[in-house]
């Protein structure tokens, strides 16, 4: 889930450098400037999909983490499991803040429907996997 949460930041990352500012020495900076600023969604779309690709690349080596741990089952593969399965739950929870808050604000595309979908179930998911990775303690 985390890998089609990268997708869908990824294209929401490059629309935003194809259709966002166009900034150079004959340009003027637009009255309502943001340099997070997105074509598609609201105002809390630009952190909410920055903050989605970070809890995704740390999702992923969450998700690598724990398969290591999974695969050795020792205690000295247990720490760093734990603690990037921590690191990825606080980005994953940071997301879906921002999830909620651009839910709040409405006018969004289904791209960014789905993502705040997959946010939402991956911040209970990986809060079960922390409990799993500490059961196995």
């Amino acid at each position: 889930m985390y890998v089609i949460v990268l997708g869908i930041g990824a294209w929401a990352m490059n629309r935003a450098i194809d259709y966002g500012f166009i900034i150079g020495p004959g340009f003027k900076l637009p009255a309502h400037f943001a340099p997070i600023y997105f074509p598609m969604g609201n105002a809390a779309t630009g952190f909410f999909v920055t903050f989605a690709m970070l809890a995704g690349v740390v999702g992923v080596a969450s998700a690598i983490a724990g398969l290591n741990h999974i695969r050795s089952w020792n205690a000295s593969s247990l720490p760093s499991a734990a603690s990037i399965t921590g690191v990825a739950w606080i980005f994953t929870l940071l997301a879906m803040g921002f999830a909620c808050k651009e839910i709040e604000l409405e006018i969004r595309n289904a791209h960014l429907r789905t993502m705040e979908a997959f946010l939402i179930i991956l911040t209970v998911t990986q809060l079960v996997y922390i409990a799993a990775i500490h059961g196995g303690a």
